[in-house]
Parts: C-alpha cells; sequence; structure tokens
C-alpha cells in the first residue's frame, strides 16, 4: 500500500525529447510475436506504436493514422514488403525501415530503390532497433530551407526546397526524402568537398558512417536526375578518396568532373 502522502512519479524518457514522444510509429508485420516484441520496447522508450498485419491494411493505417515512421516486414504473404513499399510511396514519403531475414545485398538495394530509408536484418535486439528508428527520425525531421524557395543553378537545373523537387529543363522531378537530404547538404556546401563519412552522418546519421555504399548508391539516383550525362557528371562531383562535391554555381566557373569511385 503506498502511503498518502507518497506521490507517484511519472515514468521519465531521459533520452527522449518531447517531440519524439508524440511520433505514432506503424509496425508492419504479420508475425503477432515480432510485432509484440518491437511495440514493447519502442513504448518503454515513450514511443506511440500502431500496427499493421499486412500490406493492404499498412496502407490504410498510412491514410488515417499518419505515422511519422514506417517499420515494414519484407516478408509478408499476398503484398509482400517491397510491393507494400512501392504502393507506398505513391501516397506518402513517410520514412520506411525494412526488416528483413536475409542480409543479402541485392535485397537490400531493392529496397533502398524503391524508397526505403534504412534495413535492419533479423535477428536484432532492441538497442538496435530503438537506435535506427530515433536515427532515421533525427535524419528526416530537421533540415531547414535556403532562404531561397527555388535555386537557380543554372539555366538548365533549379531547385525547390518547397515541393523538394528539381527542375530540369523546365520539367519538375520529384526526390524521394533521402535524394533531398542529400542533394540539400550537398548544394549548402557547394564549392567544397564534402567527405563520405559527414554526408553519411548527416543524411543517414552517425551510426552509418562506414556504409559508404548507401552513398555511392544514393548519389547515382541523383545524378540520374540532374545530370545530363550521369556518367560524365557536371553538378555532382568526386574526389576519389575524400567525397563528393556540388560545383560552385555562384562562381558560374566551369568545373571538370572527376572519375567516380568504384
Amino acid at each position: 500500500m503506498i502511503p498518502r502522502n507518497r506521490q507517484l512519479s511519472r515514468p521519465s524518457y531521459p533520452y527522449l525529447t518531447m517531440s519524439e514522444r508524440r511520433k505514432p510509429i506503424l509496425v508492419v508485420d504479420d508475425e503477432p510475436r515480432m510485432t509484440r516484441f518491437i511495440r514493447m520496447n519502442l513504448e518503454l522508450e515513450g514511443f506511440q506504436v500502431v500496427e499493421a498485419h499486412n500490406g493492404l491494411e499498412a496502407l490504410e493505417k498510412v491514410r488515417t493514422d499518419l505515422p511519422d515512421l514506417v517499420i515494414l516486414d519484407v516478408m509478408m504473404p499476398e503484398l509482400d514488403g517491397f510491393e507494400t513499399l512501392e504502393m507506398l510511396r505513391e501516397i506518402s514519403a513517410v520514412p520506411v525501415i525494412m526488416l528483413t531475414v536475409r542480409a543479402d545485398e541485392d535485397d537490400k538495394v531493392r529496397g533502398l530503390e524503391l524508397g526505403a530509408d534504412d534495413y535492419v536484418t533479423k535477428p536484432f535486439g532492441a538497442r538496435e532497433l530503438v537506435s535506427r528508428v530515433r536515427a532515421v527520425l533525427r535524419r528526416t525531421q530537421g533540415e531547414g530551407k535556403p532562404e531561397e524557395a527555388i535555386l537557380r543553378i543554372d539555366d538548365r537545373l533549379s531547385i525547390d526546397f518547397n515541393s523538394r523537387e528539381v527542375i530540369v529543363e523546365d520539367e519538375r522531378i520529384k526526390l524521394r526524402p533521402t535524394e533531398y537530404r542529400l542533394l540539400y547538404h550537398l548544394v549548402e556546401n557547394a564549392g567544397w568537398v564534402v567527405p563520405h563519412e559527414t554526408l553519411l552522418a548527416k543524411v543517414w546519421g552517425y551510426e552509418y558512417q562506414e556504409e559508404v555504399h548507401y552513398l555511392r548508391l544514393y548519389i547515382t539516383y541523383l545524378r540520374q536526375k540532374i545530370e545530363q550525362d550521369p556518367s560524365n557528371p557536371h553538378y555532382i562531383l568526386t574526389e576519389r578518396g575524400v567525397g563528393y562535391r556540388f560545383v560552385d554555381f555562384r562562381e558560374k566557373q566551369p568545373a571538370k568532373a572527376q572519375e567516380e569511385d568504384t
């Protein structure tokens, strides 16, 4: 029995910000034990959790619950995680962490190409999952915008920071969230070499500073969208073994593209 003069203390989450506590996270998995495990550990950290048990239910939950992050299992019956993600990206840019039992790099590349923000391989520990969730939320919430809503690079290329689109030869091309964040940080440092580790930390989080293949893959995606000849880039230049540099459009000086890392 609790003495009358003693007040119950509220649970505290010392490592969770007030804004994080309000983030609804959608967990999509057809295995009840897995959804219970994820729910329990995220709720212990103060997150709100909603569940879906198949792809169609997940798409409906995204519309009705407006989650700020989706944890999506790959191996589901009928509509698998890849198909769900592809349909999800037609209606939402919500960050997505994929769960898979396979560590196959092809699966990871496929997920990233479809618009996933991160990958976690089963089995995984609670600490790893929570760390990944925090990292994705951090990097998808905080980017500001330059003073110009539309930044003109040259006669061919402009960037619309309101709609997160690039305008290439008068055609608007939508950027995926990770593509936008990467382009933002490159343009913000135009004319300067940004090391691999810095871009990975800014775009993916400090836990990803060794994941250079993530960076190379998304540099390829960006070049395919903005470069006239992606194999001979003009805007996003490679500094071999160091990082990448966005051409200094403010100086209006032609820059010679360098050979891509392999």
